[in-house]
């Protein structure tokens, strides 16, 4: 499942559709061959999120998600108790008769009533890749419980045991940099920060992802968006929105952008009524200079 070098993952990761530029590739390459966690922090946008994709993609690998938010807890994350079929089986227990107490209570808690939940079930089906989204969203308490499963890639269940991965699974754990993760986290994982990508390498990602998209369109859609990155947005676009964009002009059968055509698409581009009316005068100055 191991990639050869960093070359590797910039080539097999490029099949799949994913880009990625030299130092990317290079620590994907080491995380994947320390078996170490990679924590990958940048704005939105910037392909944090689909790096776990193409990775589990190349690799023929199940994708776990694990979304953080705030209030998220160990449980969320990791098991809970089918209560609905335990009723059941209780009653059914009941109904034969002659039932044990003490065995009625241990058979409760058999596998088949354990559902597994993202962390517990990358630690199962490994190999995997378990994608830990947003763990800037979780608290303090979250960030501790994942440090100490990212340690020993095992969880103890009281009423069942110890669950161990045969294969620690690929973990990504991306963060938007809403708050500082804690330095003991952060130790136990290789860092990457990912920046927007230039303009060249922006335009190859949408001939790659949208190649029905005409190259003129292309580099006009590109040269725009990097500008609007300036341009002081609540929620700059990021390439995801790029893609969006392009592909929204080209459905319209629109082959050279002009300020109508962008106009009417903008709700392609930004997600802020604020950003929508600054985009709009910025194309009328980029459209019609």
């Amino acid at each position: 499942m191991e990639f050869r070098s960093a070359a590797d993952v910039a080539t097999r990761l490029g099949e799949t559709g994913y880009l990625c530029d030299d130092a990317l590739a290079t620590v994907t390459f080491l995380a994947l061959g320390m078996r170490r966690p990679l924590l990958l922090e940048g704005e939105p946008g910037t392909g944090k999120t689909a790096l776990a994709e193409a990775i589990a993609q190349t690799l023929d690998l199940p994708l776990i998600r694990l979304q953080c938010y705030e209030g998220i807890d160990a449980t969320q994350a990791l098991y809970d108790w089918d209560f609905p079929r335990q009723i059941l089986h209780l009653r059914a227990l009941e109904a034969s008769g002659g039932v044990d107490a003490e065995q009625a209570e241990k058979s409760l808690y058999d596998e088949r009533f354990l559902l597994a939940r993202p962390v517990l079930a990358a630690l199962r089906q490994a190999p995997a890749v378990l994608l830990v989204d947003e763990v800037d969203r979780a608290d303090d308490e979250f960030e501790a419980f994942l440090l100490e499963v990212l340690s020993t890639y095992q969880v103890s269940i009281p009423e069942f045991g110890t669950v161990t991965a045969e294969t620690p699974p690929v973990v990504l754990l991306t963060s938007n940099r809403t708050r500082e993760l804690h330095d003991a986290l952060k130790r136990r994982c290789l860092y990457h920060w990912i920046d927007h990508p230039g303009l060249e390498r922006e335009i190859e990602i949408v001939r790659s992802r949208a190649p029905e998209v005409s190259a003129a369109l292309n580099r006009q859609v590109v040269t725009v968006v990097q500008t609007l990155r300036d341009a002081d947005l609540q929620k700059p676009p990021g390439v995801a929105e790029t893609l969006d964009w392009a592909r929204a002009l080209h459905l319209l059968g629109v082959a050279a952008l002009d300020l109508e055509s962008a106009a009417a698409t903008v709700g392609a581009l930004v997600k802020y009524r604020e950003d929508a009316e600054k985009v709009r005068h910025a194309l009328d100055r980029l459209l019609t200079a």
